[in-house]
């Protein structure tokens, strides 16, 4: 299964690991690893993640990385990162809803 990322998770990603390095430079490598690691996971198990309960729909899920809630879709052929969010904010569906 291969998997894609969007822009928006890109830049999300970037984001969250910039505002770790304010605080400490090396932790932002570390999260940026195991986020990485967390999302290899989908190539052999496409539906690691948990469904979503606000969309309710089988193939938009999201893998919990410590306060992160990567989200995703999974398809016939690949599994694309839609974004990247902190657990306490709000998920806007028209960011994943594309």
């Amino acid at each position: 299964m291969k998997i894609i990322w969007s822009p928006l998770s890109i830049d999300r990603a970037r984001e969250i690991a910039e505002y770790i390095a304010l605080d400490n430079k090396s932790a932002y490598k570390r999260w940026i690893e195991n986020i990485l690691n967390n999302v290899d996971i989908l190539q052999s198990s496409p539906k690691a993640g948990r469904i979503i309960p606000e969309i309710e729909r089988e193939e938009i899920r999201k893998l919990i990385y410590g306060n992160y809630h990567i989200i995703y879709r999974v398809e016939k052929d690949r599994v694309s990162i839609l974004t990247i969010r902190h657990g306490k904010q709000i998920l806007p569906i028209d960011e994943i809803l594309l």
